[in-house]
């Protein structure tokens, strides 16, 4: 097992934008920056977006903090217990499970992760006792459900860079999730995606008044 150094600086957060927002602020950035030049874009990160198969595993849940990255085994969770206590206060737990329809999660690590402050998980992989991760309010992302028991066998690593869903997630990314889904946002990004973010909201709030003053989409996009 692998341990990374602590992860420097404030947990960061999406400050309240929806993962629908940050995705396109997060494009929209992308070009202005090809615009004007201005060294890498998000596609050097690859897409920003996990894979849509990836939901919600109960309604209303939603993510939002810095990723505490696990890379574990298919069927085994003993990487999750000790990611679980390394992990710092504040962060969510990214884990790839490679997908497999195991319940790798349950009340027990919820409970666990509740008491150590961590703020939710994303996984690719399987979970079970959702009624009771619901009753706790803790928010779970997950590929699936499954009642089937795992081995604790594999210790995985921890805070090493991990494809989820289709994405590259690294410990200190900004992993926001609600009911559309789940991005990941790299973390030298985070700052200029937010304050597009904001820009984009302010922008939405005009256009929303002047629909209800009357006014057509097709007139305010310029639609054909």
């Amino acid at each position: 097992m692998t341990t990374p150094a602590a992860l420097a600086g404030e947990p960061i957060h999406a400050r309240g934008h929806s993962t629908a927002t940050l995705y396109e602020a997060a494009h929209a950035d992308d070009a202005r920056r090809r615009t004007a030049g201005q060294g890498q874009d998000l596609g050097a990160w690859g897409d920003i977006a996990l894979d849509p198969s990836l939901c919600a595993t109960w309604p209303g849940a939603r993510v939002d903090g810095p990723a505490f990255t696990v890379q574990g085994a298919g069927g085994d969770n003993l990487a999750l217990h000790h990611a679980v206590a390394a992990a710092p206060p504040g962060h969510v737990l990214v884990a790839d499970l490679g997908g497999a329809p195991f319940g790798h999660w349950g009340e027990v690590l919820a409970v666990a992760a509740r008491a150590r402050h961590l703020t939710g998980l994303v996984i690719d992989g399987g979970v079970r006792d959702i009624d009771a991760i619901r009753e706790l309010g803790f928010p779970v992302f997950s590929r699936n459900n499954s009642v089937r028991g795992t081995s604790k066998l594999f210790q995985g690593r921890l805070g090493a860079d991990v494809t989820v869903a289709g994405a590259v997630v690294r410990s200190g990314d900004l992993v926001v999730g609600d009911s559309d889904g789940v991005v990941a946002l790299p973390r030298p990004r985070v700052g200029a995606v937010l304050d597009e973010a904001d820009t984009r909201v302010a922008s939405e709030r005009e256009i929303m008044t002047a629909i209800r003053a009357g006014c057509t989409t097709l007139d305010l996009y310029r639609l054909p």
